[in-house]
């Protein structure tokens, strides 16, 4: 149902770093870039996908309070994989990964901007 989310930023080099380099992790690569402040990654354009950009108003980019961005695991040990990769490119923990409840594996960290967001898996 999720065709995209976008993230804002303040330092577009560095997140667009730390992006490409995380969502390598799953396959994703570049699949649009406007300028130098927009770029979206994604395994194909059919697929959800993350997008990080500047805002477009030219105001200062902040983190939304209660605003998450999942990213669908197949299982427990893909989202200790992909957590401690983005613990190793300077994001921060928010939840080491394990059990949320019956069935739902959760592994949570915010990026270089502040964003939250979590690696997951259910069953």
């Amino acid at each position: 149902m999720i065709g995209y989310v976008t993230l804002g930023t303040n330092d577009f080099p560095r997140a667009a770093k730390f992006y490409h380099t995380l969502l390598a992790e799953l396959g994703a690569k570049r699949v649009m870039e406007f300028g130098p402040t927009f770029v979206v990654w994604g395994t194909t354009m059919d697929k959800p996908m993350l997008c990080v950009t500047k805002p477009h108003d030219g105001k200062p980019a902040t983190v939304g309070n209660g605003v998450m961005v999942a990213l669908q695991m197949k299982n427990l040990d893909e989202i200790k994989k992909m957590h401690a990769k983005a613990l190793s490119l300077g994001a921060t923990d928010e939840g080491a990964p394990g059990p949320r409840g019956e069935g739902f594996f959760g592994g949570y960290f915010r990026d270089l901007d502040g964003n939250k967001l979590n690696f997951f898996s259910m069953g």
